[in-house]
């Protein structure tokens, strides 16, 4: 895929790929805009540090799907 303002590749980023498996990796949502919502099509998992609950999403690519630009709009507009 090509560059566009749906989507973003970097593949000089020292942490490129953080997520295995995905042939097209769109970098455009590096940090998941969903990370702060209790709604998130993803598959988060939680973990316990220090006696709270943090939600990790090491094992999610969601964002990094470029089929997911729209939903992932759509989710931010709040439809």
């Amino acid at each position: 895929m090509e560059n566009s303002y749906r989507f973003f590749e970097n593949r000089d980023c020292q942490y490129f790929p953080c997520h295995k498996g995905l042939n097209d990796f769109n970098c455009l949502f590096c940090y998941c805009p969903m990370y702060t919502r209790e709604f998130c099509p993803g598959n988060p998992q939680y973990i316990e540090v220090n006696g709270k609950k943090i939600k990790a999403c090491t094992d999610c690519a969601f964002p990094h799907r470029p089929e997911n630009y729209d939903k992932i709009m759509e989710i931010l507009k709040g439809v």
